[in-house]
């Protein structure tokens, strides 16, 4: 099981970025899929989830109207489109598989059972 996040970049504020989870080993169809963040000196957050159904998705208050998340399933891949990024934005971020129903992925991020490694956003003013 394995989850390799791509797209991340420094780019300047009001910038936009499509993050990529490419997932081997098993496919979104059967987990729900989240990607966090955490910025230097903070508590790693949950930015937004969507369900394996494909019909429920939550995201953070913070991120609400800038982020919206797709897949590919023949690519077996989970998209984070972000646009109107801040300084705020600027953090290291992780896709995230879980069984758990996105309401409590968004709660806490002990439900997660696989991580990917991470790709560092910047968003410079």
């Amino acid at each position: 099981v394995q989850l390799v996040e791509s797209g991340g970049a420094e780019v300047q504020t009001g910038g936009s970025l499509r993050l990529s989870c490419a997932l081997s080993g098993f496919h979104f169809d059967n987990w729900n899929i989240a990607w966090f963040r955490q910025a230097p000196g903070k508590e790693r957050e949950a930015v937004s989830c969507v369900a394996r159904s494909g019909n429920d998705e939550h995201y953070g208050n913070s991120v609400k109207g800038r982020f919206l998340t797709s897949a590919d399933s023949a690519e077996n891949t989970v998209f984070l489109q972000m646009t109107n990024l801040k300084p705020d934005d600027t953090a290291v971020y992780y896709c995230a598989a879980s069984p758990s129903q996105c309401v409590v992925v968004m709660a806490t991020e002990r439900s997660i059972f696989h991580w990917g490694r991470g790709t560092q956003v910047t968003v410079s003013s």
